[in-house]
């Protein structure tokens, strides 16, 4: 058994040679006088080595710990030299595959079937993530994170009574980690599973109230009547007239392109501007309410627009009383409440 003093009065002596310890151990002392310590053990009928460090880095007594634990491994059944190498590969992975490193994969994978723009899926996972995400996992490895910490995420996100985007969260980081277990080597469990298991239950849907026929009267004077921007009420009256969702109109561009000949009628066909995402639908250019009829929108635009001495923006400019209403193709002013 070898000692502190023996261990340190080990001279060179132009050969290398070894001091047995115990149990395997031994130090190794080479032609220049370097030592180095070495466990010896058997695996599968063969004799193998692994060494722990050199001496003095680590001492007598921190090799025979080395060396406790590896033994340890051996009796479990288990290669101390290959559990090291693969420790060892597992640091070098964790500090590739960061939560942030892995996120920006599957947001890249995600981008491949998803649009861009706003209020889209890729919008939304961004702002979310940066939001109630990132301060909690931006410093962890892919790794360390458990369902408690995603729990734990998705908790303060319901305290706050945003139901839809912690149910959003845990689809999100359903389909994260599931992409993760794929593409991440040894990634373990997915720690996102069964998070709906105790989920709060969303309140009941309350859709958006919507107008009646006997009521589009006062509602129409009540926007007569509106003194803020022009463009308010011209917005809400293009709604009425094309029937487009709120958020189609609001990515409308306002760009030159050539207006699809079928929709127009025949003398007024060629290339005018379109301020629309798309035509109107076939089922509104037919439908009549009592009095109110909807038109090809087109009816009066095309020559209103060539006409125009280079306006680009028609509805903008236009200042004439019910001019945004004949622009559209009203024949006349419903219920007479356009003043």
């Amino acid at each position: 058994m070898l000692s502190d003093l023996t261990v340190r009065q080990a001279k060179a002596t132009g050969k290398p040679y070894t001091l047995a310890d115990t149990d395997g151990l031994s130090l190794f002392v080479s032609a220049t006088g370097a030592k180095a310590w070495h466990f010896r053990f058997s695996w599968g009928g063969k004799r193998d080595r692994m060494s722990f460090g050199t001496y003095p880095a680590l001492s007598l007594k921190d090799a025979r710990a080395l060396r406790d634990e590896a033994r340890s491994l051996l009796a479990k059944g288990v290669n101390p030299h290959s559990e090291r190498k693969r420790k060892r590969h597992a640091i070098v992975l964790a500090g590739e595959h960061t939560f942030m490193a892995v996120y920006e994969q599957w947001l890249a994978h995600r981008r491949l079937s998803l649009e861009e723009g706003r209020q889209t899926s890729l919008e939304q996972i961004g702002r979310v993530f940066k939001k109630d995400v990132f301060p909690s996992l931006r410093h962890l490895t892919i790794y360390e994170i458990t369902r408690a910490h995603l729990l734990d995420i998705i908790g303060k996100v319901e305290k706050r009574g945003s139901l839809s985007v912690a149910e959003k969260l845990r689809t999100w980081f359903t389909q994260l980690f599931t992409y993760a277990t794929v593409a991440i080597p040894n990634m373990g469990d997915n720690p996102s599973r069964d998070l709906e298991v105790v989920a709060l239950p969303l309140p009941p849907v309350e859709h958006n109230p919507f107008l009646r026929m006997h009521e589009l009267p006062v509602m129409l004077q009540t926007l007569r009547k509106y003194r803020g921007r022009l463009n308010t009420q011209l917005g809400i009256r293009l709604l009425m007239l094309t029937g487009v969702r709120t958020g189609d109109q609001f990515g409308v561009a306002l760009q030159r392109r050539e207006v699809q000949r079928a929709e127009l009628p025949t003398r007024q066909r060629g290339a005018l501007p379109d301020v629309f995402q798309q035509p109107l639908p076939a089922r509104l250019r037919q439908q009549r309410c009592g009095r109110l009829r909807w038109r090809q929108p087109f009816g009066r635009l095309g020559r209103r627009w060539r006409g125009g001495g280079g306006q680009r923006h028609p509805f903008a400019l236009e200042q004439r009383k019910h001019g945004d209403i004949l622009v559209m193709g009203w024949p006349e002013e419903p219920f007479g409440l356009f003043g």
